[in-house]
């Protein structure tokens, strides 16, 4: 097949949906299919490159980090692809790119799949004018978000979503669109290795982390619906409270809300024992998990949270704030725990850092549990997809010829009809 991928997304930005693409594309090329990808420049300056097709646009991001704006234009490199001839266009951003991969799609006649990354009502905090922060006015504004997502989701022929949660949320804003659920896959092998005993000593000599210290880690973008305040606070508290000196709590990852959270850990006290180590590479990534003991996250905005697969593919039991997204993907006493308050995250974290034996057993059963979100699964799911969709539209094309052609033969005897009427003299 010739597959479309459409993103307002792309490396070197790493976030989520990135993830997502880069591994569909890079599976389903290896399984033989040829796949183009559409995306923003982050220039004035469209451009293609192995296969990645850049279009001109404008920096937004006073509104939101890295958010850039399409121009409407008529654009040479969308007539190409056109010409190119996609059998399926699957789009992942509803924004700038999604006009183009309707466009694409009409023009060729072929299906539109749309992936629902991101769930909009816990993002708007970041529109201007602050009205969220009203009851009223937080109401006004999901409400927006579920006609924004109807009208967007009704052009496409599927939608896919990356977990139950979310699946939920789309049929409560009325999406009449067929909806399936595909996790995301992430690419195990990244995870796969150890860092050895000294291989650990290093990373901590190199952030300045006494080697004797067990290690929280959080990896992910900084940002304010991250909920990332709430782990500092249980944190402080811990150290404050229960006499954790030996604990240090890494934060991996950067964002907008970074300087507001290193401010904050000033105002607990609790700066010297809390490292924000800024933007790491995707290929060191895997050792910043696998230097933390417990991998704890509060985020209540995931669509399906690529971070906590990762840090189970990584060997590292999770403690995360309970989400339905986490249904089937982190299970109490298995390979890690979920809490709700304080009381819980305090003795679940007990329960992890007492003993060495019991973070091991659970980092086996966390690396069983990540096996089920492969590539390999994720793009044998979204291939069934594809043909699916493929099928259903074809078999609409024949019953739509059927009904012209039944609308022709109608037409014609009436026609006919007529015309025997009056030779008929009737």
């Amino acid at each position: 097949m010739k597959i479309l991928i459409t993103t307002d997304w792309y490396k070197p930005i790493i976030n989520g949906v990135v993830t997502s693409v880069l591994n569909l594309k890079k599976e389903l090329e290896e399984r033989g299919h040829e796949v183009r990808v559409l995306t923003l420049s982050r220039s004035y300056e469209s451009y293609k490159e192995a296969g990645v097709y850049y279009i001109k646009s404008i920096n937004l991001e006073k509104i939101y980090p890295n958010v850039r704006a399409v121009l409407p234009h008529t654009e040479k490199l969308v007539r190409e692809l056109v010409h190119w001839n996609p059998d399926i266009v699957h789009s992942q951003c509803e924004f700038m790119t999604f006009s183009y991969a309707v466009k694409i799609s009409k023009k060729c006649n072929c299906p539109l799949l749309h992936t629902y990354h991101t769930v909009y009502e816990d993002y708007i905090h970041y529109l201007p004018g602050r009205i969220s922060e009203h009851k009223a006015g937080a109401a006004l504004e999901k409400k927006a978000v579920a006609q924004f997502s109807r009208s967007v989701l009704k052009k496409a022929s599927q939608v896919i979503v990356h977990t139950e949660k979310v699946e939920k949320i789309l049929e409560g804003y009325e999406v009449k669109k067929p909806i399936s659920v595909i996790p995301t896959g992430i690419d195990l092998q990244r995870f796969s290795g150890d860092l050895s005993k000294e291989e650990k000593q290093e990373l901590k000599k190199k952030w300045n982390i006494p080697l004797e210290n067990q290690v929280l880690v959080s990896v992910g973008r900084l940002a304010k619906e991250k909920n990332l305040e709430e782990l500092l606070r249980f944190f402080a508290q811990m150290v404050r409270e229960e006499g954790r000196e030996k604990l240090t709590f890494l934060i991996a990852g950067d964002g907008p809300d970074r300087e507001r959270l290193e401010n904050l850990t000033v105002e607990l006290e609790i700066q010297d024992c809390t490292v924000f180590t800024g933007m790491i590479s995707p290929e060191e990534v895997g050792w910043y998990y696998q230097l933390g003991d417990v991998f704890v996250c509060a985020s209540n905005s995931e669509t399906q949270g690529i971070t906590y697969i990762e840090a189970l593919a990584s060997g590292v039991p999770a403690l995360c704030r309970k989400d339905d997204c986490l249904n089937q993907v982190v299970t109490d006493g298995y390979n890690g725990f979920q809490y709700d308050s304080y009381a819980y995250f305090k003795m679940h974290l007990e329960y992890l850092l007492e003993k060495e034996s019991r973070r091991v057993q659970m980092g086996k059963c966390a690396r069983e549990t990540a096996y089920l979100y492969s590539t390999w699964n994720f793009c044998t799911m979204a291939e069934c997809i594809y043909k699916e969709v493929l099928v259903r539209q074809g078999m609409a094309k024949l019953s739509l010829a059927v009904q012209e052609e039944k609308g022709f033969s109608r037409e014609f005897l009436a026609v006919w009809n007529r015309k025997n009427m009056l030779r008929r003299g009737v």
